[in-house]
């Protein structure tokens, strides 16, 4: 029985071929026709396919036919011959890039197209007769195009167009691909945020969210936050309602956003609501659901609360300036019980008897063998909780001696507060600053600097910003202490205390909790100034103070030294004469008067004048910051020997932090005749 011919995957277009493969029997194409296929009909139809314009390689054998009619008849040819995905790969592949050209390939060639390693290698050649042919006719072309001509280059165009239209969609389809795709990961991800959300305690981050009903709002504020954010919604649709001309949906809720806002008035919590607040958020509700049917477009309300968000963001940094501006204010004022209490000391002082103004004890005043305090201050109150603090705390209260120093308006009311309440055992004595006639334009370079013009237009001119908002971020170095001699007078201890040899400096603003006796066996190594130093990682070192872009200070200073505090300062009055640190001082000062090196004030000049000759005091000898910081360490405080209230928020203000306030006020007799009758309180 005669054995069946195989038959064969595919067959070439003429007959011949196939009965070699049946005679061989083998189902392997030979390979000389392999090679043909490969070598030259491939090549050829590629670019039969590909052509655009020059360059053809023309399979139809009738030279009147027009590129179109060669293309159809090409791709005919192709059909018979290749399998249906192939043709479908290069009308795909043609349609997205368009029609190639040989020159394209010699323009644009790359090391997987090379043309002449393919003639070279592989032996494939153009027959010149066709090229000769394309290149006379190319030449051949008229300049002016005929009608024909025109009717070719529309169909082109028109082909273009089409090719165009089909790619655009295909990047839409695309496009619209990629966010569905989003879509879902955004989805996901939300999901899976609210799982995590779920498993937050939140008894530390709150319960409070109007979208999340299934939480139990324990908030004492729920309700009075889903009124506002109802009145800020109705905002939102009433302001797409008037965009849309729907007159009767934005009157009703305007109406209903007066009547929230009547309802929750200026009630911080659920209690203070108006009782009808539960009817006026189911009214609100209605109103907005209905809103949201009519007139709700994402983009517009996403628009709206972000113009909102910015409007209320603008709203916050205008405040923000307001209460800077307030507290700076609020700092450099004397409230009205404490200068209630400063005129009535003054007036009865002025009644005594000369012979009963005197203190007890003067002989002490000038003993260098006894612990000597230095405070200068115009204010009573203060002034009287450091003396009560030290004497409180103090082991030998007998040999500690009080150098008050205050103004000719305050100096009667210190005076009669401590005849009045002397500080038991210990020494006290006040003295007014007006009355050192040492100390004058001609020696001190600051009282020069305020007879000058500029210094008085700088403090004094009327037309400088004075509003709530303007001028508030300079309103800090125009405070009336920086031009007081108090402040200034401490660059002139040994002149003021000629006889002694050390003394501790002590700012008004402080509370002491333990006994300072050791301050004076500190080993300052040969400098004169013992503080504690204030700088951490990079804060409060030089350059926060000085100007390091003037060369004086650069050249002279590390902009990365450590700064200081004053407010309690040992100082060595021996070591202060030796290396006349006054002069010091009036040198730099000097130097400042057009405020180039720093801004107004005593820290800066006294970084200056004590740089490199500052002790650094250990911590606990003194904590700063209760006058601004919130978060000091209770600990911190309650180990600190001396506590300082720098900053705004004096302890004898309004504006003082209330867990700080009791550090200072038990020093305060709030019972005391005079306190009571000007209406001190804690």
């Amino acid at each position: 029985m005669p054995t069946p011919k195989q038959r064969l995957p595919y067959s070439t277009a003429g007959g011949g071929g196939g009965g070699r493969r049946a005679a061989s029997g083998s189902g392997v194409l030979p390979p000389v026709v392999v090679l043909v296929f490969l070598f030259v009909v491939a090549p050829s139809l590629f670019f039969v396919v590909r052509n655009g314009g020059r360059g053809h390689v023309h399979v139809a054998s009738d030279p009147k036919v027009r590129n179109g009619d060669q293309e159809a008849v090409a791709m005919a040819n192709l059909k018979s011959i290749l399998p249906k995905e192939v043709i479908d790969a290069i009308a795909a592949n043609q349609q997205e890039v368009g029609t190639l050209s040989l020159d394209f390939f010699r323009n644009h060639e790359s090391p997987s197209w090379k043309t002449d390693d393919l003639v070279t290698e592989k032996g494939i050649y153009v027959n010149d007769k066709a090229k000769a042919e394309n290149s006379a006719a190319e030449h051949d072309l008229p300049t002016n195009k005929s009608p024909k001509d025109s009717d070719e280059h529309q169909v082109d165009t028109a082909v273009k167009i089409a090719r165009r239209k089909l790619r655009e969609k295909r990047r839409e389809k695309r496009a619209m691909d990629l966010l569905h795709k989003d879509d879902e990961a955004r989805v996901k991800l939300e999901n899976a945020a609210i799982e995590r959300s779920k498993a937050v305690d939140s008894a530390v981050l709150g319960k409070y969210s109007i979208w999340r009903k299934e939480n139990e709002n324990e908030n004492s504020d729920t309700t009075v936050r889903l009124i506002r954010d109802q009145i800020i919604m109705a905002r939102v649709y009433s302001a797409l309602a008037k965009s849309k001309n729907k007159s009767g949906l934005f009157q009703e809720l305007q109406t209903r956003i007066k009547e929230s806002q009547r309802a929750v008035g200026e009630a911080a919590a659920d209690a203070d609501l108006h009782h009808s607040a539960p009817e006026k958020i189911r009214a609100m509700g209605q109103v907005l659901s209905k809103a949201r049917e009519e007139v709700y477009d994402c983009r517009a309300i996403t628009q709206r609360l972000r113009a909102m968000l910015q409007s209320a963001d603008e709203q916050v940094r205008s405040l923000k300036k307001q209460s800077t501006f307030l507290s700076q204010l609020a700092a450099k004022t004397i409230p009205n019980s404490i200068h209630c209490l400063s005129l009535r000391l003054t007036i009865d002082y002025y009644l005594l008897p000369l012979e009963k103004r005197k203190f007890p004890r003067s002989e002490n005043l000038e003993n260098p063998s006894l612990y000597h305090y230095a405070l200068f201050s115009d204010n009573v109150l203060a002034a009287s909780v450091v003396v009560n603090s030290t004497i409180m705390n103090a082991k030998e209260p007998e040999k500690h001696v009080f150098h008050l120093v205050t103004d000719k308006l305050n100096f009667g009311a210190m005076n009669m507060w401590f005849l009045l309440n002397p500080p038991g055992k210990a020494t006290i004595h006040v003295e007014n600053v007006d009355e050192f006639k040492w100390l004058n334009s001609s020696y001190c370079p600051v009282l020069r600097q305020l007879e000058s013009a500029s210094m008085k237009e700088y403090y004094f001119k009327a037309d400088r910003p004075t509003t709530l908002s303007a001028g508030s971020s300079n309103l800090k170095y125009r405070n009336p202490k920086y031009l007081s001699m108090l402040n200034h007078l401490r660059f002139y201890l040994p002149e003021v205390y000629p006889k002694l040899d050390k003394i501790l400096f002590l700012d008004d603003d402080i509370v002491v909790q333990k006994d300072l006796t050791g301050l004076w066996d500190v080993d300052l190594d040969g400098k004169v100034n013992g503080a504690v130093e204030t700088c951490g990682e990079s804060f409060h070192r030089f350059d926060k103070y000085l100007n390091f872009s003037n060369p004086h200070i650069a050249r002279n200073f590390d902009p990365n030294a450590c700064g200081w505090a004053y407010g309690m300062n040992i100082f060595d009055l021996k070591e202060w004469k030796k290396k006349d640190i006054t002069g010091i001082y009036h040198k730099w000062q000097t130097m400042n008067e057009d405020r180039v090196l720093w801004k107004l004030g005593t820290l800066p000049p006294g970084l200056l004048t004590f740089y490199k000759l500052t002790h650094p005091l250990d911590k606990s000898w003194h904590v700063l910051g209760l006058g601004y910081n919130p978060s000091i360490d209770r600990s911190e405080i309650d180990g600190a020997a001396v506590v300082h209230y720098n900053g705004n928020m004096k302890p004898w203000l309004e504006l003082a932090m209330t867990k700080y306030r009791p550090y200072w006020t038990k020093y305060i007799k709030y019972d005391h005749p005079y306190v009571r009758g000007c209406n001190l309180s804690e």
